[in-house]
């Protein structure tokens, strides 16, 4: 009763999408992030998570009040770890190698919008192009994608697509993808089309970009009872995809699909084959973000967890060995 109990006060609190009260966003500031290592012995993980290598697992707490509440994740050349939360804060940090000190700041805001609480700035998906360093990130309550200068050192626009207004608002735009020709693409949480895939927009380039032509409607089916979360292109026809669940049965449980992406034109579907599972009593979760690095010339991906700064859930951070096969320099179709 007490574990029913708790995932239905998870249900009404995350209903309404709004954790932050009228909290006003973090100012710049140093972090320091506690990374308390998890134990990855039991033998029993490894067979929910396919050709995935589990090397690491971590939950994180940090100094800042605002720590927590990660929806996306990029992970930068050096090897330090950028998080956005779900409130439009970004925090920089190391798990690995020498600490030194982290950072937490707010996205920058356009003036009229400084003093909007932090709800407000529901981030939930976040692109970096490495060859630029710029970012392109997600608003769920605002409908928005806004793109920002390297090191969120400027907000350079915003573009609010009309294709995406008639998805939910608090099941938008979860998932953000940039192919390395410059298309984007944006899949919707809860978002359906008339076939009741997940709506999909595919844009030919920069969608802050006015030059950029309407995106064109595609469609993502999850597995059975689950919803997009996150995205992430591992070059040519691959795409992961992270897909969520909540039941009074068994809590949170998640599933990572793989994509084998047809070509990306009007109508097109997407379809994964289920490759990994989290679930209790294994390290499970709210997991909404993913980000791929490179050690030692080999594809690592990352997982972590919105806890939504509920004393019920934890910041997890995993870390998988992907196989080398799997990531490629060969171009999206």
């Amino acid at each position: 009763m007490q574990r029913v109990a708790l995932i239905l006060m998870l249900f009404v609190l995350l209903m309404n999408g709004r954790h932050g009260g009228n909290t006003p966003p973090a100012t710049f500031d140093s972090l320091s992030v506690q990374a308390r290592a998890l134990d990855i012995a039991d033998s029993a993980l490894s067979k929910d998570y396919g050709p995935l290598r589990l090397t690491a697992a971590w939950q994180l707490s940090g100094s800042h009040a605002a720590f927590g509440g990660f929806s996306s994740l990029f992970v930068k050349e050096d090897g330090a770890l950028v998080a956005l939360n779900d409130t439009g804060e970004l925090f920089g940090f190391r798990v690995k190698g020498p600490q030194g000190a982290g950072f937490v700041e707010p996205l920058p805001r356009i003036g009229i919008e400084q003093s909007w609480p932090s709800w407000e700035w529901d981030s939930e998906s976040m692109q970096r192009d490495p060859a630029t360093g710029r970012i392109w990130v997600g608003f769920e309550l605002l409908q928005r994608i806004c793109r920002y200068a390297p090191d969120f050192k400027a907000l350079e626009g915003c573009v609010t697509p009309r294709a995406m207004l008639r998805w939910p608002v608090t099941g938008s735009i979860e998932s953000l993808v940039r192919f390395a020709d410059g298309r984007f693409l944006a899949i919707s949480e809860m978002g359906t089309n008339a076939a009741g895939a997940h709506d999909v927009l595919l844009w030919q380039g920069d969608p802050v970009d006015p030059a950029t032509p309407p995106p064109v409607h595609l469609g993502y089916r999850p597995p059975t009872g689950y919803r997009p979360t996150d995205a992430l292109w591992l070059g040519g026809d691959r795409l992961l995809v992270l897909n969520r669940r909540l039941t009074l049965a068994d809590g949170f449980t998640t599933r990572l699909t793989v994509v084998t992406l047809p070509r990306l034109e009007e109508g097109a579907v997407l379809t994964g084959r289920v490759i990994a599972t989290f679930a209790p009593p294994g390290l499970a979760d709210n997991f909404e973000a993913m980000a791929l690095s490179r050690e030692k010339g080999r594809p690592v991906l990352w997982v972590a967890s919105d806890d939504n700064h509920l004393f019920l859930q934890r910041s997890l951070l995993l870390r998988f060995d992907l196989p080398a096969d799997w990531v490629s320099d060969r171009p999206a179709p």
